[in-house]
Parts: C-alpha cells; sequence; structure tokens
C-alpha cells in the first residue's frame, strides 16, 4: 500500500497551490548528516552532479563543502533518484538539509511513490524527519513529511487545504 494516495493528496502535488518547487527539509541536521546523504546517494547508484558556482566537480567530503567561506560560490548537488526527477539540494548550512523538488515531474500515483520513495529513503538512513512546506512556505506549516517513528511518509495538513 502506497504511503500517499494520490486521488487524496493531489492538491500537495499541484504546483499552482504549491509552486512548482516546494521546499523540503531535514531540520536539526549536521555534517555528520550530510556525509550519510553523500554515501547514500553513491551507494544508491542515483545519478547525481555536484556544482560549485555552477563548475561540476567531484563529490567532495561533507565536511569539505560546508567549511567554504560564507562568501564562496554556491554549492548545489543535483540528484536524479529515478531518470526524469530531480532533486536539488543547495549546501548552505550544516544545521538543514534543504531541497527542492519540480512537481511537474512528480505528477499521478507514480509520482507520489517516487517522492515518498525518495523522502523515506533519505529520512531512513538518517533517522529524523523530513517536512514539504509550499515553495517559499513556512517550516510552521508543512503539508507533508517523513515520519521516522511511523517509517513512512504521513500527511502534516488537511489534504483539502486548498
Amino acid at each position: 500500500m502506497p504511503d500517499l494516495l494520490w486521488d487524496e493528496f493531489r492538491d500537495f502535488f499541484d504546483p499552482d497551490l504549491m509552486g512548482s518547487l516546494p521546499d523540503i527539509v531535514v531540520p536539526g541536521a549536521s555534517v555528520e548528516d550530510w556525509q550519510a546523504l553523500f554515501d547514500l546517494i553513491q551507494a544508491r547508484g542515483w545519478q547525481w552532479q555536484y556544482s560549485e558556482g555552477g563548475t561540476a566537480l567531484p563529490l567532495p567530503l561533507a565536511a569539505d563543502v560546508l567549511a567554504r567561506l560564507a562568501d564562496s560560490e554556491t554549492a548545489e548537488l543535483r540528484v536524479w533518484p529515478v531518470p526524469g526527477v530531480l532533486a536539488i539540494f543547495r549546501i548552505m548550512s550544516p544545521d538543514d538539509i534543504d531541497f527542492d523538488v519540480d512537481l511537474r515531474e512528480l505528477q499521478g500515483q507514480e509520482g507520489v511513490d517516487v517522492l515518498c520513495g525518495f523522502l523515506a529513503e533519505i529520512g531512513r538512513e538518517l533517522g529524523k524527519p523530513l517536512i514539504m512546506t509550499s515553495e517559499g512556505g513556512s517550516r510552521l506549516h508543512p503539508v507533508l513529511g517523513f515520519d521516522p517513528v511511523l517509517d513512512r511518509v504521513v500527511a502534516l495538513a488537511d489534504p483539502a487545504f486548498g
């Protein structure tokens, strides 16, 4: 049984309601969590591209990325957990793992399942919750997330919010 059903939660995947790039975060992260994420990406064989200031580079250690000066070029890690679905991690702080997904790539039950599976993989590896808000939305108003206690993605808002 899927974590979420498209027919019930389609509003959470509507780019017009949520913005096309909703925000996903692992709050309370650490350098070790970032490294565990890097290791997970490579262990799963997901396609990825790391860049600093738009220049593609080999994936460094998380500690090296996060130790960079605040005024250095933006570090970005693009990950394709499945072909045609992109997650963009912007590496700016050890305290939060922030990334975006494009809802236009996550339509229908297959898209819901891909997102739930991706969030669950990350949450299980880190042993931490993940939350998704609308694009630019407040963390105080998440719509869904991975709950490590329940070991699944759950709704955190009423699916009829829209």
